[in-house]
């Protein structure tokens, strides 16, 4: 392997592990404050942490960025015009998917394991090439073996013996569901703008909603959030803000179906981070459910080698 890309694979995992310990942020955030208000707070902090990343990455971009620069001026008003409001859409659009997947998440994390929860996120790299079947794009057959697997492996994480399926992890496969689909909607929009600053209004505009709710149904103060600092900026500035912008960094000349695997730890390391951090055991039926969901990952990335991955804590 190339220097440049080792470099850009442990960039790639240093996402992965930040994103699998989220997981226990989140969980040990929800002792002091609620699903909205956590929300809130770490979107409007992603937002924020991304406002000089993107200064950053402009600058990084050396001679490129003064080409679209000098390419931009070129523009007609009307062309600039449009350009802002697809740039606006597209933030509005991935912040609604955004803020509905993260709120199901949190929700659910309070019933769940923090493990248990990180690997039925990851279902939703089945669901993305599934609903994709309904926009004319076809499967692999490994893509419907991974399917297989992943619902077998559902199955032993989820079911009891009794045959009962807890309410964290209904909320959580609710939540895989919503970012298979806010994955979708930053895919189309992402051909026509750019993608980080469109991250940055969507997570404003997930703060912006999540907070109506906030004041709708939770009765949030400052002395909870004082308390549940540590948790809520680790998940606003590493998980939302830091790490969308390694990802970008990360899969820059990477190969898409590499770096899916890699950022598929996640899961991984969410087991591990429950294990270590909050002293959480999974059951012999549990682990061979991560297995089996681990397996049905493996399958599902290896025929996409054009789909790009986009996270979910």
């Amino acid at each position: 392997m190339k220097t440049s890309q080792l470099g850009h694979s442990l960039i790639l995992l240093l996402t992965a592990v930040i994103w699998g310990v989220a997981f226990v942020a989140q969980s040990v955030g929800m002792d002091y404050v609620g699903p909205f208000t956590f929300t809130c707070a770490r979107s409007l902090i992603g937002g924020l942490v991304l406002l000089p990343c993107i200064a950053l990455l402009n600058r990084m971009n050396g001679q490129k960025g003064n080409d679209r620069k000098a390419a931009a001026e070129k523009l007609s008003e009307e062309e600039k015009r449009k350009k802002r409001k697809m740039l606006i859409l597209g933030g509005i659009c991935c912040g609604l998917a955004l803020c509905a997947a993260s709120c199901f998440q949190q929700f659910g994390i309070q019933y769940t394991t923090v493990g248990k929860a990180g690997f039925i996120t990851a279902f939703y790299i089945i669901i993305v090439p599934v609903i994709s079947l309904f926009f004319g794009k076809k499967c692999g057959p490994l893509v419907w073996a991974g399917v297989l697997f992943a619902l077998s492996g559902l199955y032993f994480l989820c079911i009891t013996e009794s045959f009962q399926i807890g309410m964290g992890d209904i909320l959580v496969f609710i939540c895989a569901f919503l970012f298979a689909v806010h994955i979708l909607v930053i895919d189309y929009f992402t051909q026509y703008v750019d993608g980080v600053k469109m991250s940055c209004i969507q997570f404003f505009v997930c703060g912006a909603v999540s907070g109506a709710a906030m004041l709708l149904f939770e009765e949030p103060s400052v002395s909870a959030l004082l308390s549940a600092w540590q948790p809520v900026l680790y998940a606003g500035v590493l998980s939302s803000g830091a790490g969308y912008t390694l990802q970008i960094i990360g899969q820059k000349g990477m190969n898409p179906t590499v770096a899916s695997l890699i950022l598929s730890l996640e899961s991984v390391v969410s087991v591990l981070a429950g294990l270590l951090l909050l002293g959480e055991t999974l059951s012999g039926r549990e682990v061979l459910g991560c297995v089996l969901m681990s397996a049905a990952i493996v399958l599902a990335q290896l025929p996409q080698k054009q789909r790009e991955t986009v996270s979910c804590a």
